[in-house]
């Protein structure tokens, strides 16, 4: 980058630093498209876990890390006694995910750090960078996991023996790769909660807005069904004797988007996951997996869609002759923003002249359960016509700017109150 983004005479972050630590982690677990495929405790999340402490230390600060593996890297107030106002996100990313999901926000705030230690400024109140262990919840489900143990949402010891595709544990494999922490943080321990994102969405870019501030989320249910049927050969096997567990898995798949139209445009409905087995030619599935996904800013109707789908389900046990059952469930996103911190992000954006528009996230974020232990609010900042969960995310660096430099403001004045 060569375009010098920064106004004169004003407190604002290095825009080519930060473009550069993007940069860096671009290269950082590559996916076949150009974005990245750096799912929580692997190789790559390792990789990128050491480059974000070795910055992190670089810029003086002291990082500790507790038993789920979430990274805390500390920047000391002038009174060390006041809780913190911490920054963070996510840097684990889809498995065909972009450059910028969770990661713009982990490295703002590392950036807003960095020119704090540029001018010499020392805050009243520490500050804290956080990376969130497995917000996309790819590898191992539910999403959200470390901001959900840290804030009470899921049990540690639960959420350590979750396992991934090939049966490996949570709790082997942060430690695998030298995360399994021994700091027990309190979650009390916070003084605000700013987390800056991706909007993930069209508006901010389709309006040329560069800053979005985050009301509150849809509310957002999700479920994980199996079906139980009988292996049998597809030809002699007459219909009436089948128990076949892909048909029902394929009604639930019909079921859903047929839901998610009912409650259009606003509603959506998803099954982003389909398992079966044996998933071969000339036999008949016997077991079956299905993960399911309803959303909706109107949480009555979130819940109505949600309950529609579990309604549906011994209908489809019927006209499948399968067994089906519910075997892990979720929610989340039924927040609304600390509405003093919300103030605070309109008024530094008003005084640093950066347009700014109120907005709803459709998504999930690790905020959702920061806010139920601590003042939390968010800022979006554009992509590149919404795209998003694919590997051709993408971002403009002077769109982006703004909202980083609002973070760096909002965070100050919190961290100085």
């Amino acid at each position: 980058m060569t375009t010098d983004l920064r106004p004169t005479n004003t407190l604002t972050i290095d825009p080519e630093r930060l473009w550069h630590t993007l940069e860096v982690s671009a290269g950082i677990g590559p996916g076949k498209a150009g974005g990245l495929s750096r799912l929580t405790l692997s190789d790559d999340d390792k990789a990128m876990r050491d480059q974000f402490v070795t910055w992190c230390q670089d810029a003086g600060c002291t990082v500790t890390v507790d038993p789920v593996g979430n990274i805390f890297a500390r920047r000391e107030g002038r009174d060390p006694e006041l809780t913190p106002v911490v920054m963070g996100s996510h840097l684990d990313t889809q498995i065909a995910g972009g450059r910028y999901d969770g990661i713009l926000g982990v490295l703002s705030g590392l950036e807003v750090i960095r020119t704090l230690n540029d001018r010499d400024i020392r805050t009243r109140r520490p500050i804290e960078v956080v990376c969130w262990t497995n917000e996309e919840g790819v590898r191992f489900q539910p999403p959200m996991m470390g901001a959900g143990v840290f804030a009470g949402v899921h049990d540690l010891n639960w959420v350590l023996s979750q396992t991934d595709d090939a049966g490996l544990t949570f709790g082997d494999e942060v430690a695998r790769i030298g995360y399994a922490g021994s700091v027990q943080r309190d979650a009390a321990d916070i003084d605000a909660y700013f987390e800056l994102h991706i909007e993930q969405g069209p508006i901010l870019d389709a309006q040329k807005v560069p800053v979005g501030i985050v009301t509150g989320g849809f509310t957002s249910f999700g479920a994980e069904l199996e079906i139980a049927g009988e292996n049998a050969h597809s030809g002699p096997t007459p219909m009436a004797a089948r128990k076949d567990a892909l048909v029902g898995a394929a009604l639930i798949v019909a079921r859903l988007h047929e839901i998610g139209w009912g409650y259009a445009p606003e509603g959506r409905a998803t099954c982003a996951r389909l398992d079966v087995s044996p998933n071969r030619y000339g036999i008949i599935a016997d077991q079956a997996t299905v993960v399911i996904d309803v959303r909706h800013p109107d949480p009555d109707l979130a819940d109505e869609m949600f309950q529609k789908a579990l309604h549906a389900l011994p209908d489809v046990a019927e006209r499948s002759g399968t067994d089906v059952s519910k075997v892990k469930d979720w929610s989340f996103g039924d927040v609304a923003f600390d509405a003093g911190l919300i103030d605070l992000i309109q008024s530094t954006a008003r005084d640093l002249d950066v347009a700014h528009i109120p907005i709803l996230s459709a998504a999930g974020h690790d905020a959702y359960h920061l806010s139920r232990i601590a003042p939390t609010a968010m800022i979006f900042t554009p992509c590149v016509d919404g795209i998003t969960h694919n590997e051709n995310e993408d971002i403009e660096l002077a769109s982006t700017v703004p909202g980083v430099n609002v973070l760096l403001h909002a965070v100050l004045r919190r961290a100085n109150a």
